[in-house]
């Protein structure tokens, strides 16, 4: 009871929590969502509470903790938005920081060298300004194509690619049952943002589409799930 006294109290404001938390960093609901590779719409969803607009309960918890996530809430933060006592933060013997610190200028050393390394050759910065070029996930059309006869595993897939923020078009059948792995076709011009997708989706080869003029539209035909991601 005294839980769920305290997430009410904290709910009871102008603002939810999570827009509190937002609005607390001075973001946008448009610069959240870039952050969170999230639909604006899906941001304003995951603050009303209105998880049911998501595909599945699981695509909106995966919403959620990426959006979470893209805020930098911590455990600490967590509990003090549901209205829990939040304990003082423990004090770190020098020691410790001292060990931190000299793990961070490790760190940064190591990155400095491999970045100058990477500027030296030409191939690292420019495959870092490319994928940075690409337009967001919300901005691309994504159609997913049962191939592999499971309706029920392309539908998952469908689910996971809308996660990840790209627009959902279609749903529907391929126009054969035979692929033996997951493909994601693209327009002229689609190159990377197939190759984009393919890498999150963990799986799956890019090719071409024989026509279209879209540059921003993919064709995701899903194989069988024992093959692909």
């Amino acid at each position: 009871m005294e839980l769920a006294h305290s997430i009410g109290a904290a709910s009871a404001s102008g603002h939810s929590p999570l827009a509190g938390a937002r609005i607390q960093r001075k973001l946008t609901v448009e610069q959240a969502a870039k952050r969170a590779a999230l639909w604006p719409e899906q941001i304003e969803w995951l603050e009303e509470g209105r998880l049911y607009r998501f595909p599945s309960a699981d695509v909106a918890v995966l919403a959620l903790l990426r959006y979470a996530t893209a805020l930098d809430i911590d455990h600490r933060e967590a509990r003090s938005l549901s209205g829990l006592p939040v304990e003082p933060p423990a004090r770190r013997p020098f020691g410790r920081w001292l060990a931190t610190a000299l793990a961070a200028a490790l760190v940064l050393t190591l990155a400095l060298t491999l970045g100058l390394g990477r500027n030296g050759s030409g191939g690292g910065g420019a495959a870092v300004k490319a994928a940075a070029a690409l337009p967001a996930p919300w901005h691309v059309a994504v159609d997913v194509l049962n191939g592999g006869g499971d309706i029920n595993y392309t539908r998952q897939l469908a689910s996971r690619i809308g996660s990840f923020g790209y627009r959902i078009e279609h749903v529907t059948k391929a126009n054969r049952f035979d692929y033996r792995q997951t493909a994601v076709f693209f327009e002229p011009g689609g190159g990377a943002l197939a190759r984009r997708l393919a890498s999150q989706l963990g799986c799956g080869t890019t090719s071409p589409l024989p026509g279209g003029r879209n540059a921003h539209r993919l064709v995701v035909i899903v194989g069988p799930a024992r093959a692909t991601c």
